[in-house]
Parts: structure tokens; sequence; C-alpha cells
């Protein structure tokens, strides 16, 4: 029997996952054995094709001036399969620069990617569209932008579906993900690996400090962030806002990613077999990581979020690292990145990525 999108035993399933791969139920005592074994277990499970990916050989397309920094459309080689454009924002200045690599949201709305993040120049009608996202999702500010003036080079790419590479449309992505799959890959898979290329090419530009290199999203860009940092040497700490759960409390009756359609970007087949959720953020510890939810929060309700904080706490603890751990429930807060949440996330990166100014290295 189903029980509208669930198996009438999706209880009996979910009790069998007792994520063996985990800190806690690892048989490997050692921190970096274990990190290195479940790591390479995440990784084998993203579904990536098998071999080399292409040199970047970026280009840039166009340069704007804007007040304390350049934005810049660059056009590189994401993957062996396709060149792709990103809104690159370099600061004033000599640098090498401190860096953010902004990933975007899901919102079901495609016709914009990186432009959630970085202001758009070239495009009237998506300027029109990324303006009024940004009133509605992040107290009418462009991210990207805000880190720029701060002192910050920027890195937004579209995902897969998104912007220039796009648009999808939301019962689309049903397609896609069959089709990916039966490809040899998905759409979390290689939104994965994407991501960790975009961050690679950052972490390679002249302009950047490759030691400084930060990755920052709210929403389903959170669930980038932390997976990034959990999977890529190149981002040294993480901000995530608005995504973060246990699978307990994701696969439950009524939650919002029962629905499906949008859960392919962030579903790897077989994980929750080794992995719950927040074990694999902790595969980022002992890197500086920032956690907030909105306690108002609909899609990612604080219960959830509080039981996540709880398993990722005892990791950082582990590595005598509590400091770099940042966990916090905003009383209120709904499904948003407001400008009050945008001002502690800036604080925190300034502080562990190096920012505006201050020039600490993580």
């Amino acid at each position: 029997m189903v029980h509208g999108v669930l198996p009438a035993f999706h209880g009996l399933l979910r009790e069998e996952l007792t994520f063996p791969l985990s800190r806690e139920n690892s048989a490997a005592r050692d921190f970096g054995t274990w990190r290195a074994g479940a790591r390479a277990a995440v990784h084998g499970l993203l579904l990536r094709p098998p071999g080399a990916d292409a040199p970047f050989e970026p280009v840039t397309l166009d340069a704007h001036p804007r007040a304390g920094y350049t934005a810049r459309t660059v056009e590189f080689a994401l993957t062996r399969y396709s060149r792709t454009r990103g809104s690159l924002l370099l600061p004033d200045g000599p640098g090498p620069f401190p860096a953010v690599l902004v990933l975007h949201d899901h919102g079901s709305e495609f016709t914009i990617g990186r432009e959630k993040a970085v202001r758009p120049w070239a495009a009237p009608d998506r300027l029109a569209r990324a303006t009024a996202w940004t009133a509605r999702y992040y107290g009418g500010r462009f991210t990207g932008d805000e880190l720029a003036s701060r002192g910050y080079a920027v890195l937004a790419v579209d995902t897969l579906g998104w912007g220039d590479r796009g648009p999808l449309t939301y019962a689309g992505q049903q397609a896609l993900a069959a089709n990916l799959l039966q490809l040899g890959t998905s759409p979390a898979g290689l939104a994965a690996h994407e991501d960790h290329r975009a961050a690679a090419f950052l972490a390679s530009l002249p302009q950047v400090d490759e030691h400084r290199v930060g990755a920052l999203g709210f929403s389903m860009g959170a669930y980038r962030a932390w997976q990034l940092s959990a999977l890529s040497d190149d981002i040294r700490a993480a901000a995530a806002i608005g995504w973060m759960t246990t699978l307990r409390h994701l696969m439950t009756p009524g939650n919002n990613a029962l629905r499906g359609q949008s859960a392919f970007h962030t579903l790897h087949p077989g994980l929750s077999r080794l992995l719950d959720i927040p074990d694999v953020a902790s595969l980022a510890a002992p890197k500086p990581a920032l956690f907030l939810t909105g306690g108002a929060d609909p899609l990612f309700p604080p219960a959830g979020a509080a039981a996540a904080y709880a398993k990722l706490r005892p990791v950082w603890a582990s590595q005598d690292a509590t400091d770099r751990l940042t966990t916090e429930i905003w009383p209120g807060q709904g499904h948003t990145f407001g400008t009050g949440m945008q001002e502690a996330v800036y604080d925190w990166l300034d502080r562990w990525v190096g920012g505006g100014g201050s020039r600490g290295r993580v």
C-alpha cells in the first residue's frame, strides 16, 4: 500500500538505516582514517563519470566596474562535457583576495540561477526577476555583491537547469533525473561534482588567496555549501543557511521534500544506507562551519535541525574544534536569508575566511 507518497512500510525501512559509516558507529576510531574512508564512500556514490576533466581555460567575456569591485562574466570548462559562464566579482586592488563561492538556491525559479546572488547587468528581464527574488528571500540584497563590497572575490555559477543552463521546469525535474540516471549519473551527483570544480577554479585564480576560500549558500545552496566543504579541500570554511536536518525528520509524512521533484538535486542513491545527513556534513570537521536555521522554517523545522546539530557537535569536539562550529536556530525566522542573518554570516566569514578588515587564515 501507499500512504500519500510514502510506502506503508516506510517506518520499517527507516528503522533499518543504522548509518554504519557515521563517526559514532564506524569501526575506524582514528579520525583521519574515518574521514578518509567515509569521504571515499560518498565520492563513490556521486555517480560521477570516470576520467579527468578538461583544463579550465577561462575567458573573460565582459567587465563592468562597480563601487569598489568589478563584475565580470567568465567562461570556463566546468567539466569535460561543458563550458559554462559564471559571474566573477573582483575587488579593486592588487590582491590576492579572500574568496567565497556563492551557491544559489532552488525555489523552483529556474529562469535565474547565479543572478540570485550577483546582480545581473546584461539582461533587463533577469534583473527584474532577480530583484524580486532577492526582495522575497534575501532582504533585498544580492549576497555576492555585498561580499565583493566587503573585500571578497566572489564566484557564482548556474547549476544545470538554471539560468543560462536552463530553464528547467518543475515537472521536468523528474524526467531530467531519470535521464541522467540512465546515463550513469544523477542531478545531485552532477551538481556536487560541478560545485567541486567551481571551487577549484575559484581557488586557482591569481587574484585569489587559495588558503582563504569559503562557500556560502541558502536553501539548496546551503546543502551544496556544507556538502562541498565536506568533500573538497579547496573550501576552507562553509556557511549554510536553511538546509540541515536528520533523515528521520526529513522522511516524515507532510514534509516538503517528500513531494519529490526538487529533492532530486539533494538525493544521492544509496547514501542513506551508510550515512545520515549530518554525518556527511561532519566530514568537513575540523574546518570552520556555520549552520543557521529559522525557528519558523516550514521546510526544515527546528526539531530536525536541533537533532542534526546534536550529531555535528561531538565530531568537532573530538578534534578540539568546538569554536569552529556554530549551530543556531533563529526564533521567528522563516525560510529566508534576511539582512540580520546576513550580517551574522558576514562577521563569521570575516573571522574564518578573512575579508574587509580581517586577514586571518583558517
